[in-house]
């Protein structure tokens, strides 16, 4: 990418972030439904990748119709999901607690108050952001490890962004790891979308009824900090609502090797990611190839 091109990918993104924070809410509705409608045709290249990723969780018994109206509705979510996120800067906490409801959160609660660091494992699904600036508001800022963004000045902007909601974003790479074990240690919420494997290293794991690889991290920052590890995941409602599951914690200890335990607790944790999923397929915001089949395909 040029730098003129990157110049013109940040202001454009600002530039769109800026003006939708401005119009009403149902206009923005409106809006994130064209734009979805809009990507499910620019990008007919995904369309067979998120079909796929469809078939997998709806199953064999998902009829045409059904799988169609499934990546017809992956796009509205995922559209959904971004002009949400340009505009929650401007979303008043008052309004953060009327949308926001929440199940099974006692328990990360009660290990937050007592001092010690917890880990919310996400797969991209639903709104997980307003999830985030709620835990702010209750006193629990997060600390998020994401994919960094080119150009690099529209990474470091959607990071002031998110800090000004209590969002400490950290980009993957070698320097997540002490940052992430700092926060813990510190008694700090830990954040991680851990449904796709970006480094190419992860652990096998069954997904959907088909081998591939999830990422190691929360497994070995489990094990090694003591902190619980909560398989969580925020759908959107309708109404412009949202609703946060907190699942329970996944038994995290030392049995043997460190390889053969992380992998254990990765495949539990492949579960919980299934479960979540199935809850609101068409949120499920997946339009890579995410099995090896479809990359060798």
């Amino acid at each position: 990418m040029s730098e003129a091109h990157e110049r013109a990918t940040y202001l454009a993104y600002r530039g769109l972030a800026g003006a939708l924070q401005l119009v009403p809410g149902p206009v923005a509705s409106t809006i994130a439904t064209a734009v979805g409608l809009t990507l499910s045709e620019l990008w007919r290249d995904r369309r067979p990748v998120v079909r796929a990723n469809m078939a997998r969780v709806l199953g064999p018994a998902a009829t045409e119709r059904q799988l169609e109206r499934a990546v017809v509705e992956a796009f509205d979510s995922y559209a959904r999901y971004w002009v949400e996120s340009a505009r929650l800067g401007r979303m008043p906490p008052s309004e953060v607690m009327r949308r926001f409801s929440i199940e099974g959160f006692d328990a990360a609660e009660e290990t937050l108050a007592a001092g010690r660091g917890a880990i919310f494992a996400l797969p991209h699904l639903g709104s997980w952001e307003i999830g985030g600036y709620w835990l702010t508001l209750k006193g629990h800022p997060m600390t998020a490890v994401v994919e960094p963004l080119e150009p690099p000045e529209l990474f470091e902007w959607f990071r002031r962004q998110r800090a000004a909601l209590g969002l400490d974003v950290v980009p993957l790479g070698r320097e997540a790891v002490p940052k992430l074990s700092k926060a813990l240690r510190e008694g700090r919420l830990v954040g991680l979308v851990a449904d796709r494997d970006l480094a190419g290293n992860g652990v096998e794991v069954e997904l959907f009824g088909e081998r591939t690889t999830l990422p190691a991290g929360p497994a070995v920052l489990a094990l090694r900090t003591g902190a619980p590890l909560f398989p969580v995941a925020v759908y959107q409602r309708p109404s412009g609502r949202y609703h946060g599951v907190v699942r329970p914690p996944l038994t995290c200890r030392r049995t043997g090797r460190l390889r053969e335990d992380v992998h254990i607790i990765t495949s539990k944790l492949a579960r919980e990611f299934e479960d979540l999923i199935r809850m609101a397929p068409a949120q499920w915001h997946m339009f890579q190839p995410n099995w090896p089949s479809d990359r060798d395909g």
